[in-house]
């Protein structure tokens, strides 16, 4: 066990104070913000990182039982088949004035798995990702229109939904955000909807059919895709000449190789792809047929840094070891079984939560007036038994058995320690945040 003191007074917190007089809000990541986890506690920093654990700037390890690099790590960390590509790749010479032909085998394996796709595109980010995928559906329509549901990064085409009303991005990004910095000029063209409805989405649509360039979701994030809801967004994309875009960056991987879009035998337009088609290194690609994707050629989407060779040989070493392994099988059995984990000891407890998402996004949430009290309590509770936890799961191929074991019998000792505490003694640190709105004061 580790204490509060020593988790406190350790060098990431230190070091993350110190981050923060230099860099704005702390990280290059929200999701990685110490704050949306355990403020003043949560170690922030990371000297190596093997399999699913990690060590902070104190040595301490701790077993990853949270979000796994935001999901991109979805072999485990520093996976030996991955680096040894990138190695080579690095040695090989990682850029020069010729391309590189990995890209291409890429491409051809993409394909592969993606037969309605054609041609590929790459960056190395999904939210460079999202903007090309965008770009391309209007250079195509010549229409300027995007109508979406979910979360689909940081770009103006996305957060221009805020300029026309304060809550347009509400139930879909973070409650209250501002678009500061997105031009006005943008106003009207992102238009949110809701996931699975048709009738309002339709709705939405009237009189503008003329003007809808795309329309752009997440296939499936918190829950598994209704079919018939895919089959009516193809159908009406068809009727209205819009591009259908899956974005596919938290979904990709995660329950099959390739898209999730594969299990439910419906196909879009445009396809993207980042975070776990890498294992971790920097790689994104933008599928689509080549009715749509020729129409890169009429707009200019060019970046030096996307040709590098070390994003497709990690992309090439990571799907082949997927496939071969079988991995969606793995993941998904280590997610279920994390929300087995999760009911058991709070049925035990008598704690009541919720629990949702796919097997391999998995989370779970206190259903409880001090919920967030709670959340952050159960992270540092879970921390101090050398876990990395949190309410949210993405597992990764490196979770074994012998993890999942230590983690049950630390998720039963947490949840009934949860179940003793009065209100007022569960927290001595600073609640964790809840949104981009409060993190906007610091």
């Amino acid at each position: 066990m580790f204490s509060l003191d020593d988790l406190k007074n350790s060098r990431g917190p230190a070091l993350y104070r110190h981050a923060k007089e230099m860099i704005p809000g702390g990280t290059q990541l929200l999701s990685k913000r110490p704050e949306m986890f355990a403020p003043d506690v949560w170690p922030s920093y990371y000297s190596k990182a093997k399999g699913c654990r990690v060590w902070d700037l104190d040595g301490r390890e701790f077993i990853d039982m949270s979000i796994m690099a935001v999901g991109a790590c979805i072999l485990g960390y520093a996976d030996d088949e991955v680096d040894d590509a990138v190695v080579a790749a690095i040695r090989s010479g990682v850029n020069s004035s010729l391309n590189c032909p990995e890209e291409v085998e890429l491409a051809e394996a993409l394909i592969e798995l993606h037969p309605w796709a054609g041609m590929v595109r790459y960056a190395r980010s999904g939210g460079e990702a999202m903007g090309m995928a965008v770009r391309i559906a209007r250079a195509h329509t010549r229409r300027d229109v995007v109508l979406f549901s979910g979360y689909h990064g940081w770009n103006d085409w996305y957060l221009a939904a805020n300029l026309g009303e304060r809550d347009g991005l509400d139930g879909q990004l973070m409650p209250g955000l501002q678009p500061n910095g997105v031009p006005r000029g943008l106003t009207g063209t992102a238009i949110p909807f809701h996931f699975n409805d048709i009738d309002s989405l339709r709705d939405t649509i009237k009189g503008k059919e003329g003007q809808i360039a795309a329309i752009v979701i997440e296939p499936a994030r918190g829950e598994e895709a209704p079919g018939e809801y895919l089959r009516k967004l193809r159908e009406i994309a068809d009727e209205i000449g819009a591009v259908l875009v899956f974005d596919e960056i938290t979904s990709g991987y995660r329950m099959c190789a390739g898209g999730i879009h594969r299990r439910y035998g419906l196909n879009p337009d445009i396809a993207v792809f980042a975070k776990s088609m890498a294992n971790g290194y920097a790689m994104a690609a933008v599928l689509g047929t080549e009715r749509v994707m020729q129409s890169a050629q009429t707009t200019f989407i060019s970046s030096t840094n996307w040709t590098d060779r070390v994003g497709p040989a990690a992309a090439l070493a990571t799907l082949r070891k997927y496939r071969r392994e079988r991995a969606e099988e793995r993941l998904i059995a280590i997610g279920n079984q994390t929300k087995a984990i999760w009911t058991a000891a709070a049925a035990k407890a008598g704690l009541a939560i919720s629990v949702s998402g796919l097997p391999t996004l998995a989370a779970f949430g206190f259903q409880h007036p001090q919920a967030v009290a709670l959340n952050t309590r159960f992270t540092i509770e879970m921390l101090q038994r050398g876990f990395l936890g949190f309410r949210q799961f993405k597992a990764s191929l490196a979770h074994g058995d012998a993890e999942m074991s230590a983690y049950a019998q630390a998720c039963d000792e947490v949840f009934a320690r949860l179940a003793t505490l009065p209100a007022e003694a569960l927290l001595e640190t600073p609640p964790h945040h809840a949104g981009f709105q409060r993190l906007t004061k610091e």
